[in-house]
């Protein structure tokens, strides 16, 4: 490579602006909503004065679009960015989980830290390791190494119809509730009949399918399978955060 080469060469991006790339393709993965510099703020931990300069300047190195008091958008070549920080971070939380026996409410935060430490080819390694995963533990699908990604058809428990469906994906921002889920048998692909919604309450009354966790009892696996096909009531907040399918 020459020296005209070298000096043309975009120098790799900064963790930092990897996290920003990130957080703005999945704050509108699951829902249709502006991406804010204030939700940035929030998400990212930091001031808004901090987000707005940086998002200045990752418009000005074409990764982002915004207008004054607009919202954020990703370019081409910010989104590219984006989806391979998500394969990443998915990634490794599925090799955490299978591999290194990881419960699933400990890998994100292990995951934030070793996505960025990890060479594209560790990258590739790893999913051929895996066997190619379409999804990471909490069911969030995994970008392709060309950057597809098959979102499955899925809503939020607490937005759909009673009925028959399956567990399809579980937001994985609050460990305490994932450790709960587990125990009532709501985990990935478990098959749940919504009972009765009881809106003014905020509370929805849910039935998890026989054999959904119907493993040998004791410990917290005892749990599960004793509470497999009892009703669970759960809040607007837990019930917004499971993601079903029309079974």
């Amino acid at each position: 490579m020459s020296a005209s080469d070298l000096a043309s060469t975009p120098p790799p991006l900064s963790a930092v602006w990897q996290d920003y790339l990130k957080v703005v393709w999945s704050a509108r993965e699951w829902l249709e909503r502006p991406v804010t510099t204030k939700m940035l703020a929030t998400r990212l931990g930091v001031g808004a004065s901090t987000v707005s300069e940086t998002v200045r300047r990752l418009a000005d190195a074409g990764l982002l679009t915004h207008e004054p008091y607009g919202a954020v958008e990703l370019t081409e070549a910010g989104r590219s960015h984006a989806l391979a920080m998500v394969r990443r971070h998915r990634l490794v939380e599925t090799f955490l989980v299978e591999v290194l026996g990881y419960g699933w409410d400990e890998v994100h935060d292990e995951a934030e830290v070793l996505e960025h430490a990890v060479s594209d080819l560790f990258v590739d390694r790893l999913a051929e390791r895996l066997g190619h995963p379409a999804r990471d533990p909490h069911g969030d699908p995994i970008p392709a190494p060309d950057g597809t990604i098959a979102v499955p058809d899925a809503h939020p428990l607490w937005e759909v119809e009673p009925g028959e469906y399956a567990v399809a994906r579980i937001s994985d921002e609050d460990p305490g509730l994932l450790r709960y889920l587990d125990q009532v048998g709501l985990v990935l692909d478990a098959p749940v009949r919504l009972v009765e919604r009881r809106t003014v309450a905020g509370v929805v009354s849910v039935q998890v399918g026989p054999g959904a966790g119907a493993v040998e009892p004791g410990g917290e696996a005892g749990i599960r399978a004793s509470l497999a096909g009892e009703r669970v009531d759960l809040g607007e907040v837990a019930a917004s955060a499971i993601w079903v399918v029309r079974a």
